[in-house]
């Protein structure tokens, strides 16, 4: 299934404790998001890639993008205040199409069968998202105090990245943003419309760099794939 996918790389370092975009850093001599862009490029059903990026950033982004052959990247938007913010200057300037992925630039490992699973699911039923299983007991807690354990059987961690019908996101992202609404990810947009999204399962490795144990985790990936494809 042919697929439009939007990136939102406007963000920072903070939680990395880094003083640059965290997409900037780098494994192994390559920036993280180029990772995640070489998969789309790669992949022959990705028609064009879209990124929202700070204007700041955008002349050293598209110099990256040039470098390493990333030719299936179509547009920039400016990168909102928040990450709904910038997924939604996107979805303004995309042409309509069939369906829209939305993905982390910071997940640079995630499968191309899960990205076609999820393309095909959002073409027949308007929305599909990524997770994997809660593998840990959950507890709620009241202050420091335990109130419940969770039953864990119906828990889903949610990745990325979430794949949508092009007129369904859209609403949702307008309907959300005309009534002052702030998710936390895009299938929240579209779960306020009644509209139901379904889970596809993906996998553990599909991990978002956020903090630096997660860059001792990615490189330990790359790792393990380079082995993979030598034996």
């Amino acid at each position: 299934m042919k697929y439009t996918v939007v990136l939102p790389a406007a963000g920072s370092g903070k939680r990395m404790k880094a003083d640059k975009n965290k997409l900037l850093l780098e494994l192994f001599g390559k920036p993280i998001f180029i990772y995640t862009l070489e998969v789309f490029q790669r992949d022959p059903n990705c028609e064009s890639i879209w990124l929202a990026v700070k204007e700041q950033e955008q002349p050293l982004i598209e110099e990256l993008v040039e470098e390493y052959g990333i030719t299936k990247v179509a547009g920039f938007a400016a990168g909102g205040a928040e990450r709904q913010d910038s997924v939604r200057a996107c979805l303004e300037m995309i042409p309509a199409c069939d369906v829209v992925l939305v993905h982390d630039a910071a997940r640079p490992f995630i499968e191309p069968a899960v990205i076609s699973r999820l393309a095909e699911e959002a073409a027949a039923s308007g929305a599909a998202i990524a997770g994997v299983r809660v593998k840990d007991t959950i507890k709620k807690a009241g202050s420091d105090i335990i109130t419940e354990t969770v039953e864990r059987e119906n828990l889903w961690i949610i990745q990325t990245p979430q794949a949508f019908d092009y007129a369904l996101i859209k609403k949702a992202a307008t309907a959300a943003f005309e009534a002052g609404y702030m998710g936390t990810d895009e299938a929240m947009l579209v779960e306020r419309l009644g509209h139901p999204v379904k889970i596809i399962e993906s996998n553990y490795e599909n991990v978002k760099m956020t903090t630096p144990d997660d860059l001792i985790y990615g490189r330990a990936i790359l790792e393990s794939r380079v082995q993979e494809e030598q034996e």
